[in-house]
């Protein structure tokens, strides 16, 4: 039997690579503080990407316009020198502080020892909308999926897909002429997406490459281990039965507070409370900044999380090098942060 792998020991770990996340991850680099960024989705970006990635955002300090998506981009960019290893798909499932003042972190495949602990989670980790339908659970990852990646692999294939925001068009518009067939199944004629979308949607569905089905998912049938339809009930109580190869239910994201309820912190409404100086929670060591904490004035917008970033890395470097005087250091004029950022200043 494989020794069970050491636990990765590190300055800190910033739990969440949302927008402020990885703004936390630059403000702790630029203190020499080394860094395991950890979320639950399977990349950077956070609700920022999964809600707006298209959409613009106006209120980024110089940046008089950006998608989230390109924020995201940015932020990613600004942080590259630093290397900071990420862990993806991962959702943090225990927090305990050891005899030592560390923390022993889990999450769903990796250990670690950490110093300290920034909670950047904005509402919570992002989740699948899942069908509630008994029994179809037995099916995810085999007929039915809740992340549309690639149209090939539903080639020649009669898939429904579940939904009418931009995740669900998008699939659709994807799976035109490359599936056997295409229904979207959605509980009204009215879609939320961008126009552009909307109108290439509406082209296919005219020429015959995509039908809609109006109404709510009621059931499925199954014939022994596979799903054989889709049944939806429409306005006038009539069910129609779709059969399919493949379900695609693309119902958006909803942010669960998880494990961070059973970490022994004091909250108040699943938002973690913390002080206005380190941005540190009832518990030494672990701080939270952007959407996931409160305090009296609070306002959830990113440029605030920024502040709050930037305050809980010298509250964390208090932790990582206790008894160490840190000094205000500036990027346009310090040695040892063009150093840690790789720039060579100008003359």
């Amino acid at each position: 039997m494989a020794d069970k792998q050491a636990p990765i020991e590190t300055d800190a770990i910033v739990i969440g690579a949302g927008p402020v996340g990885l703004y936390q991850v630059f403000q702790l680099g630029l203190l020499g503080i080394k860094v395991h960024l950890i979320d639950a989705l399977p990349q950077a970006g956070g609700q920022c990407v999964e809600l707006y990635a298209d959409k613009p955002i106006y209120d980024i300090p110089g940046i008089p316009f950006c998608t989230g998506q390109e924020l995201i981009d940015r932020l990613q960019e600004q942080i590259k020198v630093l290397q900071t290893p990420s862990h993806f798909n991962q959702e943090v499932t225990l927090v305990k502080k050891r005899a030592d003042g560390r923390f022993d972190v889990q999450t769903s495949q990796e250990s670690f020892i950490s110093k300290v602990i920034v909670v950047s989670a904005g509402v919570g980790a992002f989740k699948a909308r899942k069908l509630s339908l008994p029994g179809i659970d037995a099916y995810e990852g085999k007929q039915v999926f809740y992340k549309f990646k690639q149209a090939k692999q539903f080639a020649q294939q009669d898939v429904v897909i579940n939904g009418g925001e931009t995740a669900a068009l998008e699939a659709a518009v994807a799976l035109a002429g490359i599936a056997k067939s295409v229904t979207l199944v959605h509980r009204r004629d009215v879609f939320k997406a961008e126009e552009s979308l909307i109108q290439r949607f509406q082209k296919l569905c005219a020429e015959g490459l995509i039908k809609v089905q109006v109404g709510q998912v009621a059931n499925f049938k199954a014939s022994g281990e596979k799903i054989s339809s889709l049944e939806v009930t429409d306005f006038d109580g009539q069910t129609h039965h779709l059969p399919l190869d493949a379900l695609l239910p693309l119902l958006g994201i909803s942010p669960k507070l998880g494990p961070i309820a059973d970490w022994g912190i004091d909250l108040e409404n699943k938002q973690v409370l913390v002080d206005t100086e380190k941005f540190q929670s009832s518990t030494a060591g672990i701080f939270a900044v952007g959407d996931i904490n409160t305090y009296p004035g609070k306002k959830k917008l990113i440029v605030c999380g920024f502040h709050e970033a930037t305050l809980a890395a010298y509250g964390c470097a208090a932790h990582v090098y206790p008894g160490q005087a840190i000094h205000l250091q500036y990027t346009t004029t310090s040695p040892k942060l063009h150093e840690i950022l790789g720039v060579t200043p100008q003359a």
